[in-house]
């Protein structure tokens, strides 16, 4: 499974791990375990980031914070800039993808 040497030194430094193979089964399993973060690997794409979503747009799982991981090197979904400047909507912020420096 991906990341079980992550969940296994955890475990190892007597973390309780709670690992969730259905996105849609993350907000269910905060409320239910209450954890001090949540790690969430991007491979599922769009599922995993409206699972995320959700979990922020929910004021019982908001404050949970939220480690994105993606593969190294994996080019995907990028936003680009607009050509022309002008004001951007906060819903069109909200729907921008998550990108990091390596992805």
């Amino acid at each position: 499974m991906p990341g079980s040497q992550l969940v296994n030194k955890l475990q190892d430094l007597n973390y309780r791990v709670q690992t969730v193979n259905d996105s849609a089964l993350l907000q269910p399993g905060a409320l239910r375990e209450n954890p001090l973060l949540v790690l969430a690997d991007l491979a599922g794409g769009d599922k995993v980031m409206t699972a995320i979503a959700g979990l922020k747009a929910d004021a019982a799982t908001s404050h949970i914070p939220v480690i994105a991981v993606c593969r190294r090197g994996r080019r995907r979904r990028r936003w680009q800039p607009r050509k022309k400047p002008g004001r951007i909507s906060p819903s069109a912020i909200s729907r921008l993808p998550i990108t990091c420096r390596n992805c």
